[in-house]
């Protein structure tokens, strides 16, 4: 499946930024409100060191990660549902993404000026009053949509296939300074301003050293990141967090030819997870040879986990787990 996360945000809020620092797409990023016209899109490998552990194990020609969608999508102002900004043309690009990465400002700088051009003086205050501007934009946009839904009804009483942006997912990324990222004073304070419900997150991200890591390797970044006390880029808090609201995992197949992950939803069976790879593999399912990751790496070949009697045949009714590494089996 394609994971597709729309990122928003109050203008100059450090939107941009990050989205380059996570696609290294290169997108416009402006000290002004709009900088972003049409929605800048990229595709970013997910992260995923048991794909690589498996790559040098089985020397494999090829190399395929599961693949996240970043949508960066123009700053919204207040008054976006009704026109004002850029409109509301461009909510209509969150509604085909499948979580929201909703962007907040939690930083003061002079450099940088906040979009409604007020003085910063309360962090905290000023990120709820951020966060409450975006989420009324999308309950009132919902409220439009409502009404078109049902003008259309009265045409056609099945047309009820309409994605409410309100019922979407919502990761909150907070963008602080240097100290916030380890001051837990302040993260405390900020995960207060959103609910603890299970389809929303915070996570914590400074725009500023993200930029700073494009280009450099993994190993690179991890050296980095460790000199400012935290262990992982935003891109990997983003998509865990991501994988977390929408209950995603991801299962490997391995062989020379090609290893790869497949990203499913959590509780998808064995024939489920094989139609992600052909539909004609769900359809002809026979079993799948299933091995854990764990044991994979831990015993060191396919032929060392046989031998442990680790290798298992599974069948239609078994539920996939995060890391099953796969071979199915089927006829058509």
């Amino acid at each position: 499946m394609n994971l597709k996360i729309g990122i928003v945000g109050l203008p100059n809020v450090g939107k941009s930024t990050l989205f380059n620092a996570l696609t290294n797409a290169g997108a416009l990023a402006a000290n002004y409100p709009f900088a972003t016209i049409e929605p800048n899109v990229g595709i970013v490998p997910v992260p995923d060191e048991r794909l690589d552990h498996l790559a040098k194990m089985y020397e494999a020609d090829k190399v395929t990660p599961a693949t996240v969608e970043f949508v960066d999508i123009a700053g919204l102002v207040q008054g976006a549902s009704k026109g004002e900004g850029l409109g509301n043309k461009f909510l209509a690009h969150i509604r085909e993404c499948q979580a929201i990465c909703h962007v907040v400002r939690a930083f003061k700088s002079s450099d940088i000026i906040r979009a409604d051009s007020k003085p910063e003086d309360d962090i905290i205050k000023q990120a709820k009053d951020d966060i409450d501007i975006i989420n009324l934009e999308l309950q009132l946009a919902d409220e439009e949509t409502k009404a078109k839904i049902a003008a259309k009804r009265k045409k056609d009483p099945s047309d009820d296939n309409i994605p409410f942006l309100t019922d979407k997912p919502v990761i909150y990324m907070f963008n602080v300074d240097e100290k916030g990222l380890t001051d837990r004073d302040l993260q405390s304070k900020l995960c207060e301003l959103v609910s603890s419900g299970a389809t929303e997150q915070a996570i914590f991200v400074n725009a500023k050293l993200e930029e700073e890591m494009s280009g450099m390797s993994r190993e690179e970044r991890k050296e980095f990141l460790k000199s400012y006390g935290i262990e992982h880029d935003a891109l990997e808090e983003l998509i865990k967090a991501a994988y977390d609201v929408l209950g995603l995992q991801s299962f490997l197949t391995a062989g020379k030819k090609e290893c790869r992950a497949w990203t499913i939803k959590k509780g998808s069976t064995a024939p489920q997870a094989a139609g992600t790879i052909h539909t004609d593999f769900e359809r002809g399912f026979i079993a799948a040879s299933i091995m854990n990751y764990d044991d994979l790496q831990a015993l060191g070949s396919e032929q060392a986990v046989k031998a442990a009697g680790k290798l298992r045949t599974e069948g239609k009714t078994y539920i996939m787990q995060d890391g099953d590494v796969v071979e199915f089996k089927f006829n058509v």
